[in-house]
C-alpha cells in the first residue's frame, strides 16, 4: 500500500526520538501527518519540520490517557485531512526512576495500554469511513521476557503486554473491515534523554554485558522503517515484529505459544 494521499496519525510525535522518525518516514511516502503529543513546543517543531519537507502536516495537541481527548484527535485528523488511514500508537508514559519500580503502575498502564486501547478504537471507525486503514501499535521486547534480568517498570512491563495482545485479538479486523492491526516490539532504542541512550554510552561493554544491556542500539529511523513497513504491507495482519537490538527484525509465527519461533522478515 503507497500511502500517496493518505491521512496518517503518530501519537507522540513531538519529541526528538522514534515519534518524529516515523512522522518522517510516512511523511516521505506521501502521507499527511498528524503530530500528536502535550509537548505543543515539540509537536509544532515536527511539523514545521515535516512542512519544510514538503509533507502536509499539522499538530493536535492529545493526551491520549484522556478518552475524550483521543476522540477530538480523531475528529481532528478527519475534518483537516479529510479522514484517517493509518494510525501509529507510539504514545508512552515517563520512564521509571531507577531504584523505584513500584512507582508510576497506573499512569504507565493508562498511556501505554489504555491510551493505545482509545486511539485504536475511534480510529477504527473513522478508517471504516474510508473503507478501510492500518493500526502499528509500538511495544516492547520487555513484554516478552519471563522477568527482566536487572529490574525495570512492571507497570510499563504489564502495558506493553497487553498492547501485544491487543493486536493479536484485533486480526479479525482485516477481513471484516479492511483495517489491518500489527505490532513492533523493539528493543533499546538510541533515543536521546530521557531514552537509554545516556544511560548505555555511560556503560563499559563489560558492564553492559553485566546489566543485560544490548552492545549495541536500534536507531530511530531503523523504527520507523519497520512501522512503514507494518503499515503497508498488506499480507500483514494480527503480527507481531519482534527486533531485539542486536538482531534482525523478524515476524512471530501466527498461533505461537510462546514467541520462541519466528519468521525472518522479507526486503
Amino acid at each position: 500500500m503507497s500511502l500517496e494521499g493518505k491521512v496518517a496519525v503518530v501519537t507522540g510525535a513531538g519529541g526528538t526520538g522514534c515519534g518524529r522518525a516515523i512522522a518522517r518516514r510516512l511523511g516521505r511516502d506521501g502521507a499527511a501527518v498528524v503530530v500528536a503529543d502535550i509537548n505543543d513546543h515539540g509537536g509544532r517543531a515536527v511539523v514545521e519540520d515535516l512542512e519544510r519537507a514538503g509533507v502536509r502536516a499539522a499538530y493536535c495537541r492529545a493526551d491520549v490517557s484522556d478518552k475524550q481527548q483521543v476522540r477530538a484527535l480523531i475528529e481532528f485528523a478527519e475534518a483537516t485531512f479529510g479522514g484517517l488511514d493509518v494510525l501509529v500508537n507510539n504514545a508512552s508514559g515517563p520512564p521509571f526512576e531507577p531504584g523505584r519500580p513500584l512507582d508510576n503502575w497506573a499512569e504507565c498502564v493508562q498511556i501505554d495500554l489504555l491510551g493505545t486501547i482509545y486511539c485504536t478504537r475511534f480510529a477504527i471507525d473513522a478508517m471504516r469511513r474510508r473503507g478501510g486503514g492500518a493500526i502499528v501499535n509500538v511495544s516492547s521486547i520487555s513484554a516478552l521476557c519471563h522477568g527482566r534480568e536487572h529490574g525495570g517498570s512492571p507497570g510499563y512491563d504489564v502495558a506493553k503486554a497487553g498492547v501485544i495482545r491487543l493486536t493479536t485479538a484485533l486480526d479479525w479486523l482485516a477481513n471484516k473491515q479492511n483495517i489491518r492491526v500489527n505490532c513492533l516490539a523493539p528493543g533499546w532504542i538510541a533515543t536521546p534523554p530521557p531514552g537509554p541512550k545516556e544511560y548505555w554510552e555511560s556503560l563499559s561493554p563489560e558492564q553492559r554485558k553485566e546489566r543485560g544491556a544490548p552492545s549495541r542500539l536500534l536507531e530511530p529511523e531503523q523504527i520507523a522503517d519497520a512501522v512503514w513497513q507494518l503499515a503497508t504491507d498488506e499480507s500483514l495482519s494480527g503480527r507481531v515484529m519482534v527486533w531485539w537490538s542486536e538482531d534482525e527484525p523478524f515476524l512471530v509465527s501466527q498461533l505461537d505459544r510462546g514467541y520462541q519461533s519466528g519468521e525472518r522478515v522479507g526486503t
